[in-house]
């Protein structure tokens, strides 16, 4: 099955690279981007063991992900994408980690979705190369904005980035892990199909893979 292959190989990479640089592999999360695909292209990763889980949109992730987990017991699932603050609730209720948290309005509404019970996992999203085409906190916000999840009482795991494309990506993983440090926060997600092994190397504790997992989009 090459749904088998793929994931063996892309594990093969994690493991090396945390290998390399001293870290235990099992302290990296494989986050499989299953953004846009359908249930049946997702169903032969199951079956091959991956058992987390990446979307970027909480109402594409309603259409599918319910049946499937009611089918497969023990599946996490992770928001990636950009939220917005009037589907706080939802994503709350659906998902086990959001990786977009970007904002104090999103903050407040996430604050408020939990008080229900549900408390998924938080990472921050930050605007690591400063585009302005991104989402993710300003690295200049980035101490009020944690100061105010924190006061919020938010679940804050750790800190998100998207660095630029085109250009060496490890520099602006290397800051992320400063701004994670200076913040005292473990966890690390960044780093995906062409450049995990340099995610991993520097800290990653997610990464998130998507066409190196599903292969290209037809």
């Amino acid at each position: 099955m090459i749904e088998d292959e793929r994931l063996t190989a892309i594990r093969a990479r994690i493991d090396g690279a945390a290998r390399l640089a001293g870290h235990a592999p099992d302290t990296v999360t494989l986050v499989a981007v299953s953004k846009t695909r359908t249930a049946e292209e997702i169903a032969p990763l199951i079956a091959a063991g991956q058992r987390v889980y990446g979307e970027n949109r909480v109402q594409e992730a309603e259409g599918k992900w319910p049946a499937l987990r009611d089918a497969n017991p023990g599946i996490a699932l992770h928001l990636v994408g950009q939220l917005q603050s009037n589907k706080a609730a939802d994503a709350v209720a659906l998902f086990d980690a959001i990786h977009s948290v970007d904002r104090l309005s999103l903050v407040t509404a996430l604050a408020r979705a939990m008080e229900g019970g549900r408390r998924p996992d938080c990472f921050v999203q930050v605007n690591i190369g400063e585009e302005a085409q991104k989402g993710g906190c300003p690295i200049g916000e980035l101490p009020a904005l944690l100061a105010a999840a924190r006061t919020a009482d938010l679940p804050v795991k750790g800190l998100m980035a998207v660095p630029p494309l085109g250009v060496d990506a490890a520099p602006y993983f290397a800051l992320l892990v400063k701004l994670a440090r200076d913040h005292g926060l473990a966890g690390l997600s960044m780093g995906m199909s062409d450049d995990l092994e340099t995610a991993v190397m520097l800290g990653a504790t997610h990464v998130r893979v998507g066409t190196a997992l599903f292969g290209a989009r037809a």
